[in-house]
């Protein structure tokens, strides 16, 4: 890798990380900071990824790391993050109803939220999830039928009708 494979990468998928992000963050500042520490630390230690697809899974998986360590941190459990303003929209523009569902999944425990959104905002498979986080397929499919389980109880709490 050389010295401009960082921009690259930050050309291509920043908008793939900060919407990784801002979904298991909930916080469009956080998210900005969590996505210029993962380009930041590819800048000062490049890489060599096979693929493009390769360099995706693993400045996702950085993104998420640092998502769970924020999650984790004084500074995430002192502040309200869904109390501000969603004016700075990422260029994917999520819609209201969108918002309201993506901070639901983002207040379900880390193993389930961060699946749901690789798997229905990012389109990775199964396979492709358990080989991104580390695990086996099966826990993975447990994790998503789990984690859609809870996700269908809270938005039924809040009077959204649930379409099989």
């Amino acid at each position: 890798m050389n010295d401009n494979s960082a921009l690259y990468a930050f050309n291509k998928f920043g908008d793939t990380v900060l919407r990784t992000a801002f979904a298991m963050t909930g916080s469009y500042t956080e998210a900005e900071d969590i996505t210029q520490e993962v380009f930041l630390n590819l800048h000062a230690r490049p890489q060599d990824f096979e693929s493009d697809e390769h360099m995706k899974a693993w400045l996702l998986r950085s993104a998420i790391n640092r998502c769970k360590n924020l999650r984790k941190s004084a500074r995430m459990i002192k502040n309200s993050p869904l109390d501000e303003s969603l004016e700075n929209t990422l260029s994917c523009e999520f819609t209201p109803r969108d918002n309201e569902i993506r901070e639901m999944i983002a207040r379900l425990p880390e193993k389930y939220s961060s699946v749901i959104f690789l798997y229905y905002f990012e389109e990775y498979n199964v396979r492709e999830i358990a080989k991104l986080i580390g695990k086996n397929e099966n826990t993975v499919s447990s994790l998503l039928q789990r984690g859609r389980k809870k996700l269908k109880t809270e938005l039924e709490k809040e009077g959204y009708i649930y379409e099989t």
